[in-house]
């Protein structure tokens, strides 16, 4: 498997995905939530064409792009030599990826942070470090089943505490989250696959940062702040971070404490469906209320797809380029389950 424009070549085994076998051998390529569902791994096939592709959306991959030679590297399966032309890449950032690693871990706590957040701590087994950038994510595995999903990181390393920390939503039928919320208990062990996700701040020292979060992408986004203040990064930086009322904000006291570690720095909540003397509204509201232009900065959005949705094009307007705009998007065990995911055959 050959990328271009940037010459790096790997091996696929045919039941591997090209995403997959590139995290194996550390070759960090641009990718979102791995189930073909939100198209960041989207890419062109130059040179081949036996592939076969796992269950995807075709919001991600229309039929007429895949007709037209594109693929997700997230659900393609190759059965030839390919020649790959990335679509969306940081050349730095793609030779400085970490390979995957399984681990065990225990849990050490379970803490309610709001009332559907929860706090996970997780203490690693031996061996007790899981090297990852922060603002990474890992594969939980769910017990008593085959399936698997991804959270981010709040903390910057496991290399000393050996832990690893969570903020994960607690859903109505999430396969993980409710088995987090009424029966995983401390002292429990969980298997850990990772790091994944490119969602990490990149080295670009005169640009304003602003940070967009709603839910529990507090956690990747406290991840970045976390190594700023660690790293003494002093940058100019917002943190808008959306809730319904004020039983909905977490870390409070921590954030306000990293405006007073970070001069630059300043975190802005706002409420959605309840008044109160801080900004209300819908983020993305109070970032166009607040936001002339912001040309020259680098956005990192984080959250529900609604608001990532709503935030990427607005971010867009007030200045920001796309390539500067880097964002998770979460998805939920049922976001994959509608006549919109298909089985694809080869091309």
């Amino acid at each position: 498997m050959r990328f271009e424009p940037v010459g790096i070549e790997i091996e696929v085994d045919e039941d591997q995905t090209i995403l997959r076998a590139a995290a194996e051998q550390g070759v960090m390529l641009m990718h979102g939530c791995k189930e073909g569902q939100c198209a960041s791994c989207k890419s062109f096939v130059l040179e081949g064409e036996d592939i076969d592709l796992d269950r995807y959306s075709t919001f991600a991959l229309p039929e007429y792009e895949l007709d037209e030679g594109y693929t997700l590297l997230c659900r393609a399966h190759p059965f030839e030599d390919l020649t790959i032309e990335l679509l969306n890449y940081d050349e730095e950032m793609i030779r400085s990826g970490l390979p995957i690693q399984e681990r065990t871990a225990e849990v050490v706590a379970i803490t309610p942070v709001t009332h559907d957040l929860r706090h996970l701590v997780l203490k690693l087994s031996e061996p007790g470090e899981l090297k990852f950038f922060p603002g990474q994510y890992v594969d939980i595995a769910v017990p008593g089943t085959e399936a698997s999903r991804s959270f981010s990181m709040a903390n910057t390393s496991s290399r000393e505490s050996g832990q690893l920390e969570f903020v994960i939503k607690v859903y109505p039928g999430g396969m993980f989250s409710e088995f987090l919320d009424q029966r995983l208990r401390v002292g429990d062990r969980l298997d850990l696959t990772g790091p994944f996700g490119v969602f990490t701040l990149r080295d670009n020292p005169d640009a304003r940062l602003v940070f967009l979060g709603g839910g529990a992408g507090m956690a990747p986004i406290l991840a970045l702040l976390r190594t700023m203040a660690e790293r003494g990064i002093d940058r100019p930086a917002t943190f808008y971070y959306g809730s319904r009322t004020q039983l909905d904000l977490c870390f409070e006291e921590e954030l306000h404490e990293l405006e007073q570690r970070l001069p630059r720095f300043r975190y802005v909540p706002a409420l959605s469906e309840e008044e109160w003397d801080g900004e209300s509204g819908l983020i993305t509201d109070v970032v166009r209320r607040l936001e002339a232009d912001l040309t020259g900065a680098d956005a990192y959005v984080c959250g529900p797809p609604p608001m990532v949705e709503a935030a990427i094009p607005l971010l867009e307007r007030l200045g920001i380029t796309t390539k500067h705009i880097y964002y998770d998007k979460f998805t939920t065990t049922g976001d994959a389950g509608d006549s919109e995911v298909l089985e694809a055959g080869s091309r």
